[in-house]
């Protein structure tokens, strides 16, 4: 079965990079603890720009993703992060499992 990953890079402005980053733990946290179609939530910062952060998501389905985005968690991450990210750019992939 495919499942469906979202990778997200945001890039945060310098003097919210030490906010931003717990933040951005808790979110993940949130989301594999409290949403069952979130089987991985990794977060990544860039070693050379700690303003750079890479999240790779895996959720079973498109559904279980928009349940994410619909999550109180979602809402108040996203609330509290809007003014320290200066870009934000998001891909959605099918993962195609090997045979």
């Amino acid at each position: 079965m495919s499942m469906y990953v979202v990778t997200v890079l945001f890039e945060v402005a310098p003097e919210h990079v030490d906010s931003f980053r717990p933040e951005m733990l808790k979110q993940a946290e949130n989301s594999l603890k409290l949403e069952p179609g979130c089987h991985q939530f990794d977060v990544c910062f860039d070693a050379e720009d700690p303003g750079k952060c890479f999240l790779y998501e895996k959720y079973t389905d498109r559904a279980a993703f928009d349940v994410h985005l619909a999550s109180d968690h979602f809402k108040t991450f996203s609330e509290t992060v809007a003014d320290w990210v200066t870009g934000k750019t998001v891909h959605v992939w099918l993962e195609t499992p090997a045979s």
